[in-house]
C-alpha cells in the first residue's frame, strides 16, 4: 500500500484554474464515495479550500493510483486533463506525509502560520471518516497531523505576529488603545487597502465608521459596508475632531492633512490620542504630524517594516515546527512500515495454534484417561512453549520491517514460515467485509428520504 497526494494550490495554479476544481459542501460526500470506489483506491480524503484542492489516497499501486486519481479530477469537474496537468503536484509516501503535516500546521498557507487550515483539514478528515472511506492508515495519519498542528500552535508563536499591512495596523493600534471597543474610524479616500484595514478594525470592536471623499457618492457606497456615515473633504475638520483612528488612502498629489490644519482641532480634542495610518503613495498625511502631542502617525513603510520583522519572527518559529514535523514524519513512517507485520504475526500465530490444536487432539486420542485438569495443564504449558518460541522472531521482525529493506524482510519471513496462503485468505476476507460495509453505506446514501 502507498500514500499518494494529488493537488493544486495558489502556488501552482491561478484562481481561474483553482475555481474550476472547487468542491461544494454538498458534493464532497458524493465525490468521496465515487473516489473510494475507483480502481486502486483503498482510502481517501478530499481537502478543498479557496487556496487549494488536494486528494489524499491510499492506493494498492502508485502508478494506477496516479492515473485514476487524475482521471477522477478530470471526470468530476468535466475538465480535460491536458488543461490542468501542468498545475498539479504529486507527492508520494514520505513526501505526501510531510506535505500534509506542513499544510495542517499552516506552513504551506498564503499567510504563514494561519490557523484556519487546521479546522479545514479536521473537517475534511471527519467527513471522510463519517462516509466510511478512511481506514487504518488515514485514521492514524490525519489524527496525528491534527494533533501535531495543535501542539505547534500551542508551543510556538507562529501565529502571534501580524504578517499583513492591515493586521500590522491593528497590532499598532492595540498598543495605543489597548482595545478598539467603541473607537471611531475615519477613512479618508476610498482605497482598497483603507477598506480592508477598516474591516479589520470594525471586526475588532470599532463601533463607528465615517468615510470622507471628494466624491460623496463613493464615500456613501463605502460607508454603507460598515453602516457608517459619509462626508465631503470640506467636512474633514469636523470628522477629524470626532475620530480616534484615521486611515488615509487618496490619489491626492499633496498632503491632505497638515500640522497647521490639525493643531486647532487637537486643542478641541482635549488630549484624546489620534492614531493615523497613511497608506497612500505619495503620502496623504504630512510627516510633521508625528511631532504633535497625542498624534501617532504611521506610513506604509512603517507598517511594511513591522510586517517584515514579524515575518522573520514567524520564520524562526516555523523552523521549530519543521523540526517537530521531521520527528512526526519519522514516527509515522516507522509505524506505517510495520503495518505489514500485523497480518504476518496474526498468520504466524494462527498457524502455530492450529498446529497446537492438532497436537492436543492427538494427545487426547492417545491418552484417553487423562483428566480435564491434566489436559488443562498440558494445554497451558505447550501454549507457553509456543509463545516463547514466537516471541523473539516477532520482535526481530518488527525491528527489521522498520528498516530500508522492510518489504523484502516481510516477504522472506512469510516464505520461511509458509504463511502466504493464510495471509492471502485473511486479506480476501477483510476486503470482502470492507466491501460489504461500503455497500451498506452506499445503499443508505442512495435510499429515498422520508418526505422525498
Amino acid at each position: 500500500m502507498d500514500i499518494l497526494l494529488i493537488g493544486l494550490n495558489y502556488k501552482t495554479a491561478p484562481v481561474e484554474i483553482r475555481e474550476k476544481f472547487a468542491f461544494t459542501d454538498d458534493s464532497t460526500s458524493r465525490a468521496l464515495h465515487l473516489l473510494s470506489q475507483t480502481k486502486s483506491i483503498v482510502e481517501c480524503v478530499i481537502l478543498g479550500t479557496c487556496n487549494r484542492t488536494e486528494i489524499y489516497v491510499v492506493c494498492d499501486q502508485l502508478h494506477t493510483g496516479r492515473f485514476y486519481s487524475r482521471n477522477f479530477l478530470a471526470d468530476w469537474f468535466g475538465v480535460e486533463k491536458e488543461t490542468f496537468q501542468d498545475h498539479l503536484y504529486i507527492k508520494e509516501n514520505v513526501d505526501a506525509i510531510e506535505h500534509l503535516f506542513r499544510v495542517t500546521c499552516g506552513l504551506d498557507s498564503m499567510v504563514m502560520g494561519e490557523t484556519q487550515i487546521l479546522g479545514q483539514v479536521r473537517d475534511a478528515f471527519l467527513l471522510a471518516q463519517e462516509q466510511k472511506v478512511t481506514g487504518t492508515v488515514f485514521n492514524t495519519l490525519f489524527k496525528q497531523a491534527i494533533t501535531l498542528a495543535k501542539r505547534a500552535h500551542t508551543e510556538t508563536g507562529i501565529n502571534e505576529n501580524a504578517v499583513s499591512v492591515s493586521y500590522a495596523a491593528i497590532e499598532l493600534g492595540k498598543k495605543i488603545f489597548g482595545s478598539f471597543e467603541g473607537k471611531h474610524v475615519l477613512i479618508i479616500g476610498a482605497g482598497k487597502m483603507s477598506e480592508l484595514t477598516a474591516k479589520h478594525l470594525h471586526a475588532n470592536g470599532s463601533s463607528r465608521v465615517t468615510v470622507a471623499n471628494r466624491t460623496l457618492e463613493r464615500a456613501r457606497a463605502l460607508a454603507a459596508k460598515f453602516h457608517g456615515d459619509a462626508c465631503t473633504m470640506e467636512q474633514l475638520p469636523q470628522a477629524l475632531l470626532a475620530a480616534d483612528i484615521v486611515i488615509s488612502s487618496t490619489g491626492a498629489t499633496g498632503y491632505v492633512v497638515t500640522p497647521e490644519q490639525l493643531k486647532p482641532i487637537l486643542r478641541q480634542r482635549k488630549n484624546r490620542p489620534l492614531f493615523m495610518i497613511d497608506i497612500a503613495v505619495p503620502r496623504d498625511l504630512d510627516p510633521g504630524l508625528h511631532e504633535l502631542d497625542n498624534v501617532y502617525l504611521y506610513d506604509i513603510d512603517d507598517l511594511e517594516g513591522i510586517v517584515a520583522s514579524n515575518l522573520a519572527e514567524r520564520s524562526k518559529e516555523a523552523e521549530r515546527i519543521e523540526e517537530m514535523i521531521r520527528e512526526e514524519v519519522a514516527a509515522f513512517t516507522t509505524w506505517y512500515q510495520t503495518l505489514g507485520v500485523v497480518p504476518l504475526i496474526a498468520a504466524l500465530r494462527e498457524k502455530a495454534f492450529a498446529i497446537h490444536g492438532d497436537a492436543m487432539r492427538k494427545i487426547e486420542n492417545k491418552l484417553p484417561n487423562l483428566t480435564e485438569r491434566e489436559l488443562h495443564v498440558i494445554r497451558k504449558h505447550t501454549k507457553g512453549i509456543i509463545n516463547q518460541l514466537l516471541h523473539d522472531p516477532v520482535v526481530r521482525l518488527k525491528e527489521l520491517a522498520a528498516g530500508k529493506s522492510g518489504e523484502e524482510v516481510l516477504e522472506l519471513f512469510a516464505t520461511i514460515f509458509a504463511l502466504e496462503e493464510i495471509v492471502e485468505r485473511n486479506q480476501q476476507e477483510a476486503a470482502w467485509a470492507n466491501e460489504k460495509q461500503r455497500q451498506v453505506v452506499r445503499e443508505q446514501a442512495l435510499a429515498p428520504r422520508i418526505g422525498d
